[in-house]
């Protein structure tokens, strides 16, 4: 029988634990009840919430009993960050904050079984914690040279901000929650990262001097890519989990775009697949790079996982239609805004914009004569039909879904050549492109309304010299685009407006022949 640890371990999942020998014997004498903490600091969980949920699982898998616990106390004061204190939410957003984690989490975990998980909120103990009960049956436990030492607060101290003591009391919440849990359901092992090994030990060590028992704690390493960036964030934003926040169809696309090396760990550490069928992938993806086979199970699995396999199924389909490999038409409404919603923005105005405007103001070629050219000789393509009427115009009835038309450039015999080969775009690069010319591979561009053209274009290297794929995608829209409502909360906006730019990251793969800008 595989050891429960190294497999994990193997996954990249272990980073630190108390005391791995008790801790391996209590695991194989099992079972085990452990739990893993979720502050609702934002209205979604994020990349680094997904290790832990996928940890759990694992641990529930082998037989355990886990316990999800949603901060609804402490995420009225939230983990001191490394910089910066945060702004303290109302309470009824950290409510409504918290009932949205708890839809997130609980697809995780399996509640039926024998080893069901249970799920609690931290509010339900601290609510009622009166501050001469924290002070006396907590605090006594807590000496000032183990809080101070604490890196987080030892940063904070050192700078010119500063920590308050709101912050800097956390600890003692999260290690409260630990000695609540122990008591009221037998809890002896917590998790988290490895930036909270410091809390973790927080509530080991009450639970020995309040209870004189041993409990564990485990952390998982912080992910990151192969190139030793941080894993996770597009342009300053998070990988939000919620659909609202991060759709369905960029959340696969950020997979997708996983390095070979990338990919291949993070089967490993995102995914249930076994050490056998991962190995077959790693050996498939080092013989034939070019099908990104690594890539496309990992995106397909880490979207099915979080948004479920019907909502994979329609990204893929939807990734098969833009690309001309499936009919558009048949793409639901909300599946087609979420794709072109990563793309760049344009304007049209049906009945007057034509063919030859578009490709134009696509950048997809050099003037107006390049782009009769191009029409006379079938290398345009409208929604993935070609054309050849250099007086085309885009009617009401080339709208997709109501505001979007799909216009390629290719050269009119092979439109859309495999691509071997990959590039990171972001806004500082592309500002390096303007005016390079026609770009040889492809570029996306989308718009949303009625107005001046903007449009971007990207070169993409690897292409094959004999191609000249393009795409350009624009919509209409008689008002403006809805977004998911900005949350109540300075601290989540900052995190939020990250997260606007971070579309520019997400690109689709690079074995579609296409790159979005």
């Amino acid at each position: 029988m595989t050891d429960l640890i190294e497999d994990l371990r193997w996954r990249g999942l272990v980073s630190q634990t108390t005391d791995e020998a008790a801790l391996r014997a209590a695991l194989a004498a099992g079972p085990v009840t452990y739990y893993a903490g979720f502050d609702p600091t934002a209205p979604s969980l994020h990349h680094g919430h997904l290790v832990q949920l996928i940890l759990l699982r694992h641990l529930q898998l082998a037989g355990h009993r886990p316990i999800a616990l949603v901060g609804g106390a402490t995420g009225l004061i939230g983990d001191p960050r490394q910089s910066g204190e945060r702004v303290l939410n109302s309470g009824d957003v950290v409510a409504q904050w918290a009932d949205r984690l708890r839809a997130q989490i609980e697809p995780f975990l399996d509640f039926d079984s024998a080893n069901g998980a249970r799920m609690v909120n931290n509010l339900d103990w601290t609510a009622e914690l009166t501050a001469i009960d924290l002070l006396r049956s907590i605090g006594k436990h807590f000496r000032m040279g183990t809080m101070l030492a604490k890196d987080t607060v030892a940063r904070r101290l050192a700078s010119d901000e500063g920590i308050s003591f709101t912050e800097f009391s956390y600890q003692l919440l999260q290690g409260n929650d630990y000695l609540e849990l122990n008591r009221r359901y037998g809890v002896t092992l917590q998790t988290g990262g490895s930036d909270q090994w410091g809390n973790l030990l927080s509530g080991v060590e009450l639970i020995r001097k309040a209870e004189q028992r041993s409990v564990h704690a485990w952390t998982t390493p912080l992910i990151t890519k192969a190139d030793g960036t941080k894993f996770g964030k597009t342009e300053g934003g998070a990988v939000w989990l919620a659909p609202d926040m991060m759709s369905p169809y960029a959340f696969y696309q950020y997979w997708v775009n996983a390095s070979d090396a990338d990919a291949v760990r993070w089967l490993r550490t995102f995914t249930f697949r076994t050490r056998e069928e991962i190995e077959a992938i790693e050996a498939e993806t080092a013989e034939r790079p070019h099908l990104r086979a690594a890539q496309r199970t990992l995106a397909a699995d880490v979207t099915s996982l979080v948004h479920g396999a019907g909502a994979t199924a329609a990204v893929e389909a939807a990734s098969a239609a833009l690309f001309g490999r499936g009919e558009l038409r048949e793409l639901d409404g909300a599946t087609l805004d979420s794709a072109v919603a990563e793309l760049p923005t344009a304007d049209l105005v049906p009945g007057e914009t034509t063919l030859v405007d578009a490709l134009v103001a696509a950048g997809l070629v050099k003037g107006r004569n390049e782009a009769r050219r191009a029409v006379g000789e079938g290398g345009a393509y409208v929604n993935n039909v070609k054309q050849d009427d250099v007086e085309r115009v885009l009617v009401a009835d080339d709208l997709l879904g109501g505001r979007h038309v799909l216009i390629r450039r290719g050269d009119g015999t092979s439109p859309w050549p495999p691509v071997r080969t990959r590039t990171e775009l972001n806004r500082p690069a592309l500002a390096g492109l303007a005016g390079a010319g026609r770009d040889r591979c492809a570029a996306f561009v989308q718009v949303r309304t009625i107005g001046v053209v903007r449009a971007t274009r990207a070169t993409r290297p690897g292409c094959r010299p004999t191609c000249e794929p393009t795409a350009f995608c624009v919509s209409y829209q008689p008002v403006a685009q809805s977004r998911p409502a900005r949350p109540e909360s300075a601290d989540a906006n900052e995190e939020l407006e990250r997260t606007r730019s971070s579309r520019a990251e997400v690109q689709p793969a690079e074995s579609e022949g296409i790159g979005s800008i």
